[in-house]
């Protein structure tokens, strides 16, 4: 099995050790894990503000660096969602008007081979106890890309409730939007600041150390919050808990 790492932008720039625990955390269950160094940006900023046609040398460029490898991992359930949802979009909007296969190809070749960590873990490696330790208190964040696009449902809460020490508690009001978004925070920052106030306000009634994501875009905006307010939780990505073991603590 050849596996590679799509480390995406967000983890590469800001949150690297999200990406190293991937690594870390695939390698302990016996895959090997390769990073090409040809991987960039998958496009979904572009996308997302309206620039279809800027996006497409990204598609060719991330198709490319991921020839060759049967599974495709990522800790990132809305750069997922970009190529398996955007991806087959943008191909067939550029044959529809003339302009060839190549990018309907490219996402063809892809979008099968790409997954988010938890699904990789639970669906390809049939496994849900990785052997992670973390005794803290924990709340679980599922992104909207993640719960609505994916559907990754119970795939990271079961993977959660099999670490040792690990005490999860249900987030009222889970399935709502933290306000991110990612250029919605941009052009609206008043309601994404609203968006993200009752997210933490629910987030901070449980009592958690931690809240916990399966993407970095939304820790990052929650996590900037909880700074600002100096409040008693931080934020930290799924695959660095269960990275974490009690021999050689991550977290």
């Amino acid at each position: 099995m050849r596996v590679a790492l799509f480390a995406t932008c967000v983890n590469d720039a800001v949150h690297p050790a999200t990406a190293v625990a991937t690594v870390r955390l695939l390698e302990r269950l016996g895959v090997a894990v390769d990073f090409p160094s040809a991987q960039t940006c998958c496009g979904q900023p572009q996308y997302n503000t309206g620039y279809r046609r800027e996006t497409e040398p990204l598609v060719r460029r991330t198709a490319r660096a991921f020839e060759g490898y049967d599974h495709v991992v990522t800790p990132s359930g809305s750069c997922v969602a970009m190529v398996r949802d955007n991806y087959p979009r943008i191909g067939r909007k550029a044959q529809a008007e003339g302009r060839g296969d190549a990018l309907a190809e490219a996402a063809s070749a892809l979008v099968p081979r790409m997954y988010e960590l938890t699904e990789f873990l639970v669906d390809v490696l049939e496994v849900t106890d990785v052997g992670a330790y973390f005794p803290h208190r924990v709340t679980y964040h599922p992104s909207c890309h993640g719960l609505r696009v994916l559907g990754l449902g119970e795939r990271p809460r079961r993977l959660l409730e099999a670490v040792k020490g690990l005490e999860l508690v249900e987030l009222p009001g889970a399935e709502e939007c933290c306000g991110f978004g990612g250029t919605f925070a941009v052009k609206n920052p008043d309601v994404s600041a609203a968006m993200g106030a009752d997210k933490l306000r629910n987030s901070l009634s449980t009592g958690a150390e931690v809240l916990c994501g399966a993407d970095n875009s939304c820790l990052v905006h929650l996590g900037g919050m909880l700074r600002r307010q100096d409040a008693p939780q931080r934020v930290l990505h799924l695959a660095e808990i269960l990275a974490s073991t009690e021999e050689e603590p991550f977290a």
